[in-house]
């Protein structure tokens, strides 16, 4: 299949082009093309999967095509068992988002148009092999994302999209340095992930170190690892639900899949020595993100911060330098896009009933909302954590793998996997037991907002009990990042 990840990329550039032909008065045809041209994607991307030969090592359906040959800067794309889970990830979340974006009322066109340039920007990360390819497409969601929180955002939507803003261009111009360093420094010159990670590449230890903190910092600001997470609350509260869906979903993958397929392969000897204050801020945000939670009177707040404990796992099972560890976290990436993106949903619908997302004004929802009661209840257990469901697969692993090797961080770790359970206990406690507030008669979720929810709910189940589903495609990946160390 030629050009078939090309075509994965760019489908959403015509789905841009085809909505820009539409005029703006025509809102239902406007979603209507888009929500078909992210549904293409996401069949295209299934299909990848299906053709995907999970016993093959290395990239497959591989292009290459000069671009700016004079620099050696080649169009290349790829994907293997690292990058296939995210792809199908940003695809489906794309979708099930695009659907969801029925609350946006105000200029519909515009808004379709720049989501499209989103989902370009995304998949392309994820599949680009090219450092130059790689970092036009990081940059490339950094402008959509502005405007989608800047314009259809909440009452404090400017700020939010500025603090983003300065925030994701300062770790974005910091690894441009890093992406510059490597190819000067690098015999031949070359922007090339795969030869760059050639054993026969390396550069001098110190120069190494240098460029590893700069790319490290730079992929931290999305993650985002303490404390370049301030920006994550702000953004959630006041981007509109399909965004926020996108933004926990999909960005913040985008930095620890940097983190896996950059600074692994290209530093392996730097990351080795790493990886015990990597381990020390996997437990900061796991705890720190965990407390911060608790400490939230706003719905969307308190899961904006869980997400930036669930990140904590990813960067324990980056710590445990093992197979268990890597596999625990690839899968922790995948789990948590599943699942808070549904979590991100289920506060959407409360908040177009409510208008408000202060945790105090809900109660007793069990009795009126059971269907409600029901998707945020399987969420929550979820996310905390449950055996049986995705969430717990992916934290034991990253925990199975670190112990061996860094076992204090590892109890520590232990301790913060409990004050996230204790979090969405009394989540649910909160906001769906005890006497429901008087006067309060929400209608409960109706067929299309339970069946946009429910391919997740699938899944989370899915993984959770037969969770070789995801992983017998990284296995390959998984032990190639092994061999490097």
């Amino acid at each position: 299949m030629p050009h078939f990840l090309t075509w994965i990329i760019f489908l959403p550039l015509i789905g841009a082009l085809a909505v820009a032909l539409i005029p703006a008065r025509h809102e239902k045809c406007i979603r209507a093309t888009a929500i078909g041209f992210n549904a293409f994607v996401l069949v295209a991307v299934v299909v990848l999967c299906a053709v995907f030969d999970r016993t093959q090592i290395g990239m497959q359906f591989s292009e290459s095509h000069p671009w700016i040959p004079q620099l050696n800067i080649f169009y290349s794309v790829g994907v293997d068992g690292l990058s296939l889970a995210l792809v199908f990830l940003t695809a489906l979340l794309g979708l099930l988002a695009c659907l969801a974006s029925g609350t946006i009322t105000r200029q519909v066109k515009e808004y379709y148009l720049v989501y499209q340039v989103l989902m370009i920007g995304m998949l392309g990360t994820f599949l680009a092999l090219d450092l130059v390819v790689f970092y036009i497409f990081w940059e490339t969601v950094l402008i959509p994302m502005f405007f989608l929180i800047g314009i259809w955002g909440g009452a404090r939507r400017e700020y939010a999209a500025w603090k983003f803003f300065f925030y994701t261009l300062a770790g974005s111009v910091l690894m441009l340095l890093a992406i510059l360093g490597v190819y000067f420094t690098s015999t031949p010159h070359s922007f090339n992930m795969i030869a760059l990670a050639n054993p026969g590449l390396r550069i001098n230890f110190g120069f190494q170190c240098v460029m590893f903190l700069l790319f490290f910092l730079g992929f931290a600001v999305k993650v985002p690892v303490f404390p370049f997470h301030t920006w994550l609350p702000d953004a959630h509260v006041e981007a509109p639900t399909p965004v926020s869906v996108i933004l926990a979903g999909v960005l913040l993958k985008m930095g620890t899949y940097g983190l896996f397929r950059i600074c692994l392969p290209l530093f392996p000897d730097v990351i080795l020595i790493f990886a015990w204050p990597i381990g020390i801020l996997g437990v900061v945000n796991l705890i720190y993100g965990a407390c911060a939670a608790f400490a939230q009177t706003d719905f969307k707040k308190m899961i904006a911060y869980s997400s930036v404990s669930h990140m904590g796992f990813v960067l324990l099972g980056l710590a445990a330098m093992n197979a268990t560890g890597f596999n625990g976290a690839i899968l922790e990436m995948f789990n948590h896009g599943i699942i808070t993106g549904a979590m991100f949903l289920l506060v959407g619908v409360l908040y177009e009933r409510s208008h408000t997302r202060e945790l105090a004004a809900f109660g007793g929802l069990a009795s009126t909302m059971p269907r409600y009661a029901f998707f945020l209840t399987f969420m929550a257990l979820a996310s905390l954590g449950l055996p049986g469901l995705s969430g717990f697969v992916g934290e034991f692993m990253t925990l199975a793998g670190v112990f061996p090797y860094h076992s204090k961080i590892g109890i520590v770790g232990c301790v913060g996997l409990i004050a996230v359970a204790a979090l969405f206990l009394l989540m649910i406690k909160r906001v769906l037991w005890g006497k429901p507030r008087e006067g309060v008669a929400w209608p409960d979720m109706n067929v299309f907002e339970a069946g946009v929810i429910f391919p997740l709910v699938v899944l989370t189940l899915v993984v959770g009990f037969y969770p070789e589903a995801v992983l017998q495609f990284q296995k390959n990946a998984v032990d190639t990042l092994v061999n490097f160390l």
